[in-house]
């Protein structure tokens, strides 16, 4: 139940090395793995020259490698697939000029909309929350709010470690305290109280 006040935009990359077929008895073919790996490397080891005050360096991570249909055939190609979580230091249309420019595969985004976005400290919301003890943070995570344009704020009930695990779940307990925080978040802001 802590003030997400910025949260980080989301570009997903399908990214496709080339190479050429041929039988891995032999010398032959140039292999789509091995053109990949620089590639996945980069991904793995390169830093963006601007961080952003509230959500620090835009973070990279290939998630999928797919490449080869048989133990006996140098693949062709090797298809990988880049999870970019994007700050407000850059658009995403900045940070996908820059990998087309340093990586050698081909490069594909499935969106472009999933922008990063904030909520400035002075919002009354942001404030009630304040002035009820919740700290505030900038969300390494994309939810649908990237996608309103007006002003909003992330926080909810229960442990963001546990999304995404076998058997997520929010406790009873977690529930009825972030309803209580948003009651009283709500009545700060209705009474003026900020």
């Amino acid at each position: 139940m802590h003030l997400a006040i910025a949260e980080k935009g989301l570009l997903v990359l399908d990214c496709e090395a080339h190479g050429k077929s041929g039988h891995a008895a032999r010398e032959e073919g140039v292999n789509a793995i091995y053109e990949a790996l620089p590639d996945i490397e980069w991904f793995r080891n390169y830093s963006f020259e601007k961080l952003s005050e509230t959500l620090g360096p835009i973070k990279m991570s290939v998630t999928v490698v797919q490449s080869g249909s048989q133990h006996n055939v140098v693949p062709d190609t090797c298809k990988f697939t880049v999870d970019v979580r994007v700050t407000d230091a850059y658009s995403l249309e900045e940070v996908l000029a820059t990998i087309k420019q340093l990586v050698k595969a081909t490069v594909t985004p499935r969106s472009v909309r999933l922008q990063p976005s904030g909520i400035p400290l002075s919002h009354p919301i942001v404030q009630a929350g304040i002035k009820l003890g919740r700290s505030t943070y900038g969300s390494p995570t994309t939810s649908d709010q990237a996608l309103l344009r007006v002003p909003s704020i992330k926080i909810g009930p229960g442990d963001s470690a546990r999304s995404h695990i076998a058997d997520e779940y929010i406790e009873l307990k977690e529930l009825e305290e972030g309803i209580e925080l948003y009651i009283q978040m709500l009545n700060l802001i209705m009474n003026a109280e900020l």
